[in-house]
């Protein structure tokens, strides 16, 4: 029998881990860099991060890193991997689980590549306290799988009428469908902290008039060149750059979430995550 000790250096058990999505509205607003980023900045935080691609059509966060995924997440459905065997590694001790592009839905997995998934995050042995989790953007309902049975829900945001209009979709499908009843709001790609607050009260006045949910101002993350160059160079901001202002706005952010204790709903480690998501379907495919 393993004692609290072993249980909390392996990240199983009974140990609350903190379960972060990452999501948005739409595409082109910065998601991915954000989820990859701010992984590192908590890593690097001392936190035992591990940053799943859950964009299952679109694998992109081995790529943002300019990571060759040898093996993804479909070779654990098949059974011919384990999931510690398609993990990369990155940055801050950030282990990385690959999406597959193109693996479809998981509403579509049979029962046994469910619960074949469900069993290899439970006998996974490498250390975590925290999940992140980088959803597709859009409503499907992965997306909303995903994104319900996080702890924390990140919505990222720019100060562009598409994205406000779906960023506000989302929030409101996640509320009304999925009874999530709290979100945080990211400003992304913003002038500086004046425009980001400008950003998020435009937002709060929508939903506060329309919505019974809590939207809370989690922060800004400045435009700026560093970003942009390092994106190009497939590195990760937080890592080649630290001391840019993106850089350090991500430190900030992550020092905030990094000082949250886990929830009422954290998960008890990450099978028990994966059985809220696989079990989790009803209220997602209302969204169909």
């Amino acid at each position: 029998m393993k004692t609290q000790t072993q249980e909390e250096s392996t990240g199983l058990g009974d140990v609350p881990m903190k379960v972060i999505a990452v999501t948005s509205g739409k595409g082109g607003v910065g998601k991915t860099s954000v989820a990859v980023n701010l992984s590192i900045a908590l890593g690097k935080l001392g936190r035992k991060v591990i940053l799943f691609d859950a964009d299952l059509s679109l694998a992109n966060v081995d790529v943002a890193l300019g990571l060759r995924a040898q093996w993804d997440i479909s070779h654990v459905l098949n059974g011919e991997k384990s999931l510690e065997d398609v993990m990369l590694d990155a940055p801050g001790g950030v282990r990385i689980i690959p999406a597959a592009s193109g693996i479809g839905e998981l509403s579509r997995l049979s029962e046994q590549q469910q619960a074949g998934l469900i069993g290899a995050f439970s006998e996974l042995s490498v250390p975590v306290d925290t999940l992140v989790v980088d959803t597709a953007a859009g409503l499907d309902s992965s997306v909303l799988r995903f994104s319900s049975a996080c702890q924390d829900i990140i919505v990222v945001v720019c100060d562009e009428p598409t994205s406000i209009t779906d960023a506000y979709a989302m929030i409101k499908v996640l509320s009304q469908d999925c009874g999530v009843k709290s979100f945080n709001l990211l400003s992304n790609m913003v002038e500086n902290e004046s425009h980001g607050r400008s950003l998020f009260a435009k937002m709060d006045k929508v939903v506060n008039r329309f919505l019974d949910v809590k939207l809370s101002y989690l922060g800004a993350i400045p435009r700026d060149h560093q970003m942009r160059r390092a994106i190009r160079e497939q590195v990760a901001v937080a890592h080649t750059y630290p001391f840019c202002m993106s850089s350090r706005a991500i430190t900030r952010l992550a020092e905030k979430l990094n000082d949250e204790p886990p929830g009422e709903n954290a998960a008890a480690g990450l099978g028990f995550f994966f059985e809220r998501i696989v079990g989790n379907g009803q209220g997602a495919q209302l969204s169909q």
